[in-house]
């Protein structure tokens, strides 16, 4: 009976080795790849789990100036156990000068009006001796007094010329020269004494200054 052959070829030992340490390295390479995959998926579904484990609880919107106010109204500040309560502020009050009291015009009476006051026309009566004799004409006189009265007002104690204003039995002008009334007959000659004797020397002089110029 013929011996069976086997066709085997026999491996180097140098060729084991080899093959020996690139399965080493494969497994080696292997572990770390699979230690990376299960790194990497941990940290994926790491904050995922997070946070559906964590919730936060739903705080209801506040404005920064809600929240300055609360802060501002609850202050206390606490320095070594000791509470300081927030400032208090005081009141304070503002002093307005008082404006100075004006101080009063004074006012001064109202000189009487002669121009505008009515007329204190004489009503007493008597006749032309009489007032010439009361107003201290001397009776050598009367003629020339007669002569310039009678022209100038007609004896009429009343006479008023209405344009100039002359007044009285003379016409007085202004009406105001008269001391007293103008109008009383007395008054009026004896103020027509003193401005015949003045201006004319005399009653005489007077009535000839009236007989040349009709007027005096």
């Amino acid at each position: 009976m013929t011996p069976q052959r086997n066709d085997v070829t026999p491996v180097p030992a140098s060729a084991t080795l080899s093959a020996r340490k690139g399965s080493r390295r494969r497994g080696v390479v292997g572990f770390f790849s699979a230690l990376a995959v299960v790194g990497f998926a941990a940290a994926m579904v790491a904050p995922t789990g997070v946070a559906l484990a964590e919730q936060p609880a739903e705080e209801s919107p506040e404005s920064a100036y809600s929240v300055a106010l609360t802060e501002t109204q609850n202050l206390t500040v606490s320095v070594e156990g000791a509470a300081i309560a927030p400032v208090q502020r005081g009141t304070f009050s503002v002093y307005v000068t008082p404006k100075p009291t004006p101080t009063p015009t004074p006012t001064t009476a109202s000189s009487p009006k002669s121009s505008s006051a009515a007329p204190l026309f004489y009503t007493g009566g008597g006749a032309p001796a009489e007032w010439m004799a009361a107003a201290g004409i001397a009776e050598s006189d009367w003629g020339y007094v007669d002569y310039i009265v009678s022209r100038e007002s007609g004896w009429n104690p009343n006479a008023t010329n209405k344009s100039s204003g002359a007044c009285g039995l003379v016409q007085a002008l202004p009406c105001s020269k008269v001391p007293g009334n103008g109008y009383d007959p007395v008054d009026n000659l004896r103020w027509a004494t003193g401005y015949a004797t003045g201006r004319y020397g005399s009653w005489a002089g007077a009535h000839a200054f009236w007989t040349n110029n009709h007027w005096w």
